[in-house]
């Protein structure tokens, strides 16, 4: 009988560890998301990641001189063109001090009024437009400090 016992135990102690094992979990959840143009008409950030995201123009120290911030986006509109402005003037405040800053959409400069930055021609079959902005130097140079603004922009979609 004790025989039996134990080779009853010896028998059931491997699947012990097993059960055990099968209380011990691991999980992972993350998004998932996609953004699929309409195929009509967009203007699309290349690179998505960047968006709502603080972008720095980084000083140089030995130039003395603050870089270009340059990203791509992908452009479309099968009825014509598409046009971009700018719904405020872009510029970056410490507070005190002010560094205007010049904004170019595949090599056009925008202002306030809607300008046309690809043609209906180029749209039609889609393409890759630059976003560049900088800085424009003030008249008493720059000034120390931690400057701070927000590029808004609007484009529009152009009747033939």
């Amino acid at each position: 009988m004790l025989k039996q016992l134990t080779t009853l135990v010896l028998l059931t102690l491997p699947t012990v560890p097993v059960a055990w094992a099968s209380f011990i979990q691991e999980r992972h959840s993350f998004d998932v998301s996609v953004t699929i143009p309409v195929r009509d008409a967009y203007v699309l950030p290349s690179e998505s990641n960047w968006m709502g995201q603080e972008q720095e123009l980084a000083w140089n120290l030995v130039t003395s001189q603050l870089s270009r911030l340059r990203k791509h986006f992908d452009v479309k509109n099968l009825s014509g063109g598409v046009a971009a402005r700018l719904l405020d003037t872009p510029y970056l405040h410490s507070g005190r001090h002010r560094i205007d800053l010049q904004v170019m959409f595949n090599q056009v400069p925008l202002t306030l009024d809607s300008t046309e930055v690809v043609g209906a021609e180029v749209a039609r079959t889609g393409t890759r437009a630059e976003l560049e902005i900088a800085a424009i130097q003030p008249d008493d140079g720059y000034q120390g400090g931690s400057y701070y603004g927000t590029v808004h922009l609007m484009f529009d979609f152009l009747a033939p």
